[in-house]
């Protein structure tokens, strides 16, 4: 008999969310006006502890809509990580910048901050063009070290913005500062895969009032008050529809749940493969609570996480390699580079995301687990 699939990350529905939706079409309020969306954006807002939220049609809407918003032109400078989802980069060249690929520490998986702050301190000493926009990506739900770029931002005028797209409900420092809340500007992503989803759909957030209100305008196709159709920019039709914004306030209700779920699994696999000494569990660091979107470790070599990854493959299950680095990809090859990638290059090819569904049954995480320990150990 064969086994049932296991997905690497899926939705877990349920709660109000059939009522919601239902609210939605009983009273034909589903396209990008509607009450859920309003409501979506202020409890969002309220939940991460920032002033605005502005609930955009995807992720990569957000952040192109962040970027615009921090004054992103063509030949400015946006620095990123080179480990990341393309969709963290993309956006910049929407806009006719240059990214700058960032490589990767040890320590978290994120961007190396000490590289970063380095470049600062010696484009400053020579007066050198500073970067518009630094963009930390906090990936597979694990907070990046921001705490000497805050300063440092600050004092040269460079906007710090973060893509916490992974991240959802991670925090760092005693006082638990939500991510995306640090910097200047934050976006998030409801995509199916998500910790919570919309279906698809994104949001900023920010504490910068006329940033809110530009974000807004710039994702309602720049339209301006009134009956007529007038406008005084080139917008986007990036805004989210109704019922899209009902599904994700009902999954926002139930994000603490789905927290405490991804520590439950996270736990699970730590103990699990504690003792492997070819296996690396993900990133643990003191000042920051991640929340373990994709539980993902690392293996001695490339061989062994290939040969791993496939035979969980052909045990119906899903895992992921982690993201190829952007400078190793056609569209990013000749973009400027701060390191050399070798970090990041190898996390790349040792890296494996196993599946961390926020409703994935106990029995199913154990097939997982004596899959990877048998591939381990050979």
């Amino acid at each position: 008999m064969a086994l049932d699939r296991i997905p690497l990350s899926e939705p877990h529905l349920g709660g109000n969310a059939r009522r919601y939706l239902d609210e939605c079409v009983a009273t034909n309020f589903v396209s990008s006006v509607g009450p859920f969306v309003e409501r979506f954006e202020r409890e969002f807002a309220a939940y991460v502890g920032s002033k605005h939220a502005v609930a955009c049609s995807s992720g990569t809407a957000a952040l192109h809509v962040a970027l615009h918003v921090l004054g992103v032109e063509a030949g400015d400078e946006v620095w990123v990580q080179t480990l990341t989802f393309i969709a963290s980069a993309n956006p910049i060249l929407y806009l006719g910048a240059t990214p700058v690929l960032v490589d990767s520490e040890r320590r978290t998986w994120n961007a190396d901050p000490g590289l970063m702050a380095e470049e600062i301190r010696r484009r400053v000493a020579v007066g050198a063009r500073l970067p518009r926009v630094i963009e930390l990506v906090h990936v597979l739900g694990q907070p990046a070290d921001l705490g000497e770029l805050v300063p440092l931002c600050a004092e040269h005028g460079i906007a710090l913005l973060e893509d916490a797209a992974e991240a959802l409900g991670a925090t760092v420092g005693t006082n638990a500062r939500h991510v995306g809340t640090i910097g200047r500007v934050g976006c998030f992503s409801f995509n199916g895969n998500k910790i919570i989803t919309s279906g698809g759909g994104g949001m900023i957030v920010t504490d910068d009032d006329a940033l809110a209100r530009r974000a807004k305008h710039l994702t309602t196709q720049a339209r301006l008050p009134g009956l007529a159709y007038r406008h005084d920019e080139v917008g986007y039709n990036y805004r989210l529809t109704n019922t899209a914004a009902a599904l994700g306030v009902a999954q926002l209700e139930r994000l603490d749940e789905f927290l405490q779920a991804k520590q439950s699994i996270a736990a699970r696999y730590d103990s699990a493969f504690a003792s492997v000494e070819n296996l690396t569990p993900p990133p643990r660091v003191l000042w920051s609570h991640a929340t373990y979107w994709l539980y993902s470790v690392l293996f001695d070599s490339t061989q062994r996480r290939d040969a791993v990854l496939q035979s969980l493959l052909e045990n119906g299950i899903d895992a992921r390699p982690l993201w190829t680095p952007l400078h190793l990809m056609a569209p990013y090859r000749t973009a400027p580079r701060l390191g050399t990638g070798a970090v990041a290059e190898t996390l790349a090819e040792r890296g494996l995301s196993l599946p961390s569904s926020v409703g994935l049954p106990a029995e199913q995480q154990q097939r997982v687990i004596d899959v990877v320990l048998a591939g381990a150990s050979r």
